[in-house]
């Protein structure tokens, strides 16, 4: 008899929705939940960040699909992240199906507050599950909480969970699953009458105009519509239902107003003394003798003079672990590169293909890793720090001094990252809740001098400024220079931000709302993960990008090649090997005598190599490129071959070193220490004789680098993050402009005063 194979029934899929207040641990509870199975990403045609997760339930057959959406302290909308959490949880606006259960996370230690966002995702129609998280920190406040009588008076599941420690996590996702087939929140809380009746006649009124279903897609969002005159959802049914809906709602407000309730406080009035009828019987305190941990840290922390002194201690940390702690690893990735570009030159022949796998694929393989170490130590602290509760006392602290640009205090960490490099600390303005403030941190960050330009200038400053020393020794004039290169962008920075929110990031100003977490100890779980999910990521996404450009410009370096050139090397190859044969032919010649005749011969070889590398590249189309736009850099002070070198330094800041080395006849391993490529730029002339390089061409080139965008991996890293290219070709566009204004003032007015 022929034995049955089991039917595999797929796996039915449900969506999870995580929503809740800012800093409430709900990535941390997302985090516990997925583990490495997620995704980021960022929302159609905005800059908020998209992540999704899977969990399987085998036992009931299920897939969850969890979505963490950003943490908002309302239902009313005045932020994309804000507009986001609305459209996902009412699937509208391309952001999917609506969710089958909601998971609405709550700080155990400040559920006041935290229930008022509750009470409105409890009004959404859908099943809702209550996380109640940081249970540990709220019994240690004094804090004993009835969960019971909490989720009687709710209607809904509450599961009481330490996150940060994984306890809770197992019956929050037996409770999640359960309520997949679970009957909708009915709970809704009782406005008084006018209201009511206002509500049902414009819930009745979009019925009967056939628009209802669609605009509207709960009693929730009528709710917010009537009582947020102008904002988002009454935009967003106005443009549905036509202008007659904007009447009908002014005409509802003013029979509020005339009943006299504020159409403003109503809500709240409303839901926080529900909050505060229920709590009473929900949470009981314990009388404490002494102060709690975090007030004490407090006092220390967010003290004016303590507290920045502490910040700035801690922020050098992070600055030395990106700036200096990383080199090790950077070199070693340079170096593994190295090696296998000889090993892989050693056995492929002579040819374009070889010079694509070595100088294009694997080139860009290596400059895309090379960046991996910054930007794993960097989120390796920011993780630690958000998770601890430091970041929000640290933006409080830079407040007032970051509003001088016209931004709040979680743009400084990203910016001071940015000195080490612009793709780490572009990444970190995910923790820069306005879009507004998110957008000019990203189109400043730029300006920073990252340490990818420290080769140009300390090539320059060694070879053109003089070492002279000033205030009586305390200071030499090159270290002054190198400070102003360094200082330069971020004083530009100032007035570039302030113009950016008067013009293209014009809006109306934001007040800056900033809570002060309960300390805890940092999840290693969420660390793990947020670290490793931005690693992948930025290999994924920016280093395509990155990988692309470098092959590209490879190819503008290498083609096209001419055969005479080749001809020429090897007829002067040919010469330099007859002449070593004929010189060593002698049998009794001595072995030392031999071994300087074939190293001197080696070395002639060598330099025959570096000769045809650098005819090929001053024949190709970078080299020619070079040449057309050497009128148009003359007035810098440039020549081609300086254009050439900018042009290729396009794919990272420092080959320009390698670039001149190459042009230079001197080899593509040049550095900013190599005394020969210094004196071969000294000795450049113009075809009248003088001087290319001087002190006001090499100020010029400086001046340039520091002010302009001139990094593949960084403008990638803004396509990426605000998932257009319109912001990338911004800031090329913006900052090659003041770089070339700024760099032509430096040489005029240089050359005039030298």
């Amino acid at each position: 008899m022929a034995r049955s194979l089991p039917v595999h029934t797929p796996a039915t899929t449900r969506v999870v929705a995580l929503v809740g207040n800012p800093n409430t641990g709900k990535s941390t509870i997302f985090a516990a939940l997925t583990g490495m199975r997620q995704r980021i990403g960022n929302y159609p045609g905005i800059t908020v960040e998209k992540r999704t997760g899977t969990v399987s339930d085998p036992e009931r057959n299920l897939q969850l699909e969890i979505l963490d959406l950003p943490g908002t302290y309302s239902l009313s909308v005045h932020a994309d992240d804000e507009a986001v959490v609305l459209d996902a949880l009412l699937g509208t606006h391309g952001m999917g199906p609506r969710p089958d259960v909601i998971v609405a996370v709550v700080d155990a230690s400040n559920l006041r507050r935290n229930l008022f966002f509750t009470t409105q995702v409890l009004e959404l129609g859908q099943p809702v599950v209550v996380a109640l998280n940081m249970i540990d920190i709220a019994e240690r406040a004094g804090m004993n909480i009835d969960v019971s009588a909490l989720a009687k008076e709710l209607g809904v599941p509450v599961v009481p969970i330490v996150a940060s420690k994984g306890n809770g996590i197992d019956g929050l996702r037996d409770a999640i699953a359960q309520s997949t087939t679970s009957q909708p929140s009915s709970r809704c809380q009782s406005f008084p009458d006018c209201v009511c009746a206002e509500l049902d006649g414009l819930c009745a009124s979009l019925a009967a105009s056939g628009d209802g279903e669609s605009a509207v897609s709960s009693r929730a969002e009528a709710i917010q519509t009537l009582l947020s005159p102008g904002g988002y959802h009454e935009s967003r049914l106005v443009e549905r239902c036509g202008l007659g809906l904007a009447e009908e709602l002014a005409e509802r407000r003013d029979r509020i107003s005339a009943a006299g309730e504020s159409i403003v406080e109503v809500e709240a009035q409303v839901r926080y003394a529900w909050i505060d009828r229920v709590l009473p019987g929900v949470v009981s305190h314990v009388k404490r003798s002494h102060k709690s941990g975090s007030e004490i840290a407090d006092r220390f922390l967010t003290h004016r003079v303590i507290g920045l002194i502490v910040f700035i201690v801690l922020m050098g940390g992070c600055f030395q672990s990106i700036y200096a702690w990383t080199t090790p690893l950077m070199n070693g990735i340079d170096a593994t590169f190295g090696v296998l570009s000889d090993v892989i030159s050693g056995i492929m022949p002579t040819g374009a293909l070889r010079s694509l796998v070595v100088n294009g694929i694997l080139a860009g393989i290596g400059s895309v890793l090379v960046f991996l170490p910054q930007i794993l130590v960097l989120f390796f602290f920011l993780a630690i720090l958000e998770d601890c509760g430091y970041m929000a006392r640290a933006a409080f602290l830079l407040d007032r001094w970051m509003a001088l640009l016209g931004l709040n205090g979680k743009s400084f960490f990203p910016l001071l990252s940015s000195f080490a490099c612009a793709v780490p600390g572009i990444l970190a303005t995910r923790s820069i809740e306005s879009r507004r403030d998110r957008m000019v941190t990203i189109m400043i960050a730029p300006l920073m001098s990252c340490s990818a330009r420290l080769p140009v200038y300390a090539l320059l400053i060694a070879a053109f400024v003089p070492p002279t020393q000033l205030l009586g020794g305390v200071i030499s004039l090159q270290a002054l220079t190198l400070l102003a290169m360094y200082s330069v962008g971020a004083i530009v920075a100032i007035p570039i931000a302030l113009l950016l929110k008067k013009t293209i990031l014009k809006g109306k100003p934001q007040s800056f709302l900033l809570e002060l977490p309960t300390y805890k100890w940092p999840s290693p779980r969420t660390v793990f993960v947020r670290v490793y999910e931005q690693g992948r990521e930025f290999c994924v996404t920016a280093g395509t990008i990155i990988f692309a450009v470098t092959v590209v410009i490879w190819a503008l370096g290498y083609y096209p090649r001419p055969a005479s050139i080749a001809a020429d090397h090897q007829t002067q190859r040919d010469a330099i090997t007859a002449q070593f044969h004929a010189s060593t032919t002698a049998s009794d010649m001595p072995t030392e005598q031999h071994d300087e005749l074939h190293a001197a011969y080696e070395e002639q070889i060598s330099h025959i190599d570096q000769s045809e590398a650098g005819a090929y590249l001053r024949q190709s189309i970078l080299g020619r490129t070079g040449k057309f736009f050497e009128p148009i850099v003359r007035p810098l002070g440039w020549d081609w071959r300086v254009g050439t070198g900018v042009i290729a330094a396009f794919a990272a800041r420092e080959v320009l070193v390698a670039t001149l080395g190459t042009i230079y006849n001197l080899g593509d391993d040049q550095d900013e220490t190599s005394a020969g490529l210094r004196e071969q730029m000294k000795a450049a002339t113009w075809e009248d004789g003088t001087p290319v390089f001087n002190l006001a061409v090499a100020l010029s080139i400086m001046v340039f680098f520091a002010l302009c965008c001139q990094c593949a991996a960084t403008l990638a890293v803004i396509q990426r993050e605000t998932q257009s290219w319109q912001w990338p070709v911004l800031a090329f566009t913006y900052m090659t402009g003041l770089a070339y204004v700024a760099a032509l003032a430096t040489y005029q007015i240089t050359i005039r005063l030298t």
